[in-house]
């Protein structure tokens, strides 16, 4: 959809400014991408509390499947809590933003005066390395009336020699997922520590595994979000690897060996 297009149907749903930024692509080898920015502000509302949804993502001009891919994820992560009531689009972020706002309008009806529903759904690069590209995805969505909003936090890597997604399975040498979760664990005990939290801490809020993985160049790095080991107060706890304790346990390729 272009520019003028969603200008257009703005005026009965949601005004979007700036379509596509007006980015050269990053001028790195391997995989090209491009920002994409979008922001949709509700129209028919009280002035005070409409509702907002920001983009900041990123588009593959030379793969269609990787655009899909990153746009759906983070749409994904956009739906937030809504108690499965609502149907939510992931095929365009126009789409979303309708269904958005028509939740906001229902959240005003229980939202103190002033309080506004916001979206902010965004894709970063987060490292790049030995042919491999980290993204950031992530999502902040915050219902007019709730206590506070809900962040979510996910890892797309893309092995550009490939040219698509790999998960960690995918990383992992065959049969050693069990050996990896266990590097993980170890991970959480020095976390543990290095917080300074204590066992009856760690017995309320135990490890679980995951596969929420960053390779980064000198560690692999684990992501939780809120409420999974941790309570809400203490963010999205980040766990690494070092290099050293993924030997064997990992592809080469993934360790920044071939």
């Amino acid at each position: 959809m272009s520019c003028r297009k969603v200008l257009v149907m703005a005026a009965g749903v949601v005004v979007l400014a700036g379509c596509q930024a007006q980015q050269e692509p990053a001028d790195m080898a391997g995989m090209t991408y491009e920002p994409v920015e979008a922001h949709f502000v509700e129209s028919d509302c009280p002035a005070a509390q409409c509702a907002e949804v920001e983009v900041r993502a990123l588009h593959f001009p030379d793969s269609p499947e990787l655009s899909e891919t990153l746009r759906t994820r983070l749409l994904a992560m956009g739906q937030g809590i809504t108690g499965g009531e609502t149907e939510w689009p992931r095929d365009s972020w126009e789409a979303y933003a309708e269904a958005f706002f028509a939740l906001a309008g229902e959240d005003r009806r229980y939202a103190p005066p002033h309080a506004s529903s916001q979206a902010s759904l965004e894709a970063k690069v987060l490292a790049r390395h030995h042919d491999l590209l980290v993204i950031e995805l992530g999502s902040y969505v915050y219902h007019a009336g709730q206590a506070h909003g809900m962040p979510l936090t996910e890892f797309m890597v893309i092995d550009e020699r490939l040219g698509r997604e790999v998960t960690l399975d995918d990383m992992l040498l065959d049969g050693q997922t069990p050996a990896f979760q266990e590097a993980l664990a170890r991970a959480h005990e020095r976390w543990l520590r290095d917080q300074e939290l204590d066992e009856e801490f760690a017995a309320g809020w135990p490890f679980y595994p995951s596969q929420n993985v960053a390779p980064l160049e000198t560690a692999w790095v684990v992501r939780y979000n809120v409420y999974e080991i941790t309570p809400y107060a203490l963010g999205q706890p980040e766990l690494s690897i070092p290099m050293a304790d993924l030997e064997g346990i990992a592809k080469p390729r993934y360790l920044g060996q071939e």
